[in-house]
């Protein structure tokens, strides 16, 4: 298994996989494989890497600039992240994280934030921080990582492509 940037022509496979490791999750309303799909066409998908294997995509990592109301630079929101249910629990997560973590660090990201599971994304060393604040969205399952500098503090936005804007 290789661990690389999006290609063009991996639209497909992407959207696919996303929609595949989000069914039929509690906490899943659906979008998440149109997020993606959206934030790649505003052009607000600032990089996303995939685990291949054997040309096949199993997983994906989607990275895309997020704003602070403190007016905090260069910092990145993690998500979605799929791995195909059938290969789930095999660290594929784990390693595209890792991957997409060394690379905003690589290019001097400040940091990045997550909404997500604290048990897993805890373990790459994001942290709840109540000064980081997600509107509408449970504080605990909110987390950051300051990878260069300082946590920032303020309040979260995504990119409107997000929540369904494409305008």
């Amino acid at each position: 298994m290789i661990i690389r940037p999006e290609n063009p022509g991996d639209e497909a496979a992407i959207h696919s996989v996303t929609e595949l490791a989000f069914a039929g999750h509690p906490h899943s309303d659906g979008s998440e494989p149109l997020i993606v799909d959206r934030l790649r066409k505003a052009g607000a998908l600032a990089f996303s890497v995939v685990a291949e294997e054997e040309g096949k995509i199993l997983g994906h990592a989607a990275f895309s600039r997020v704003q602070i109301s403190d007016g905090a630079a260069d910092w990145y929101g993690l998500g979605p992240v799929s791995v195909h249910p059938q290969r789930q629990g095999e660290g594929i997560g784990s390693a595209l994280i890792r991957k997409g973590l060394d690379e905003l660090r690589a290019i001097g990201a400040k940091g990045c934030v997550v909404a997500g599971d604290p048990a897993y994304y805890g373990r790459f060393g994001f942290n709840r921080n109540d000064e980081l604040v997600l509107p509408d969205f449970p504080p605990d399952y909110f987390m950051a990582l300051a990878l260069h500098g300082s946590m920032a503090s303020g309040i979260v936005t995504y990119h409107k492509a997000f929540y369904g804007d494409t305008a």
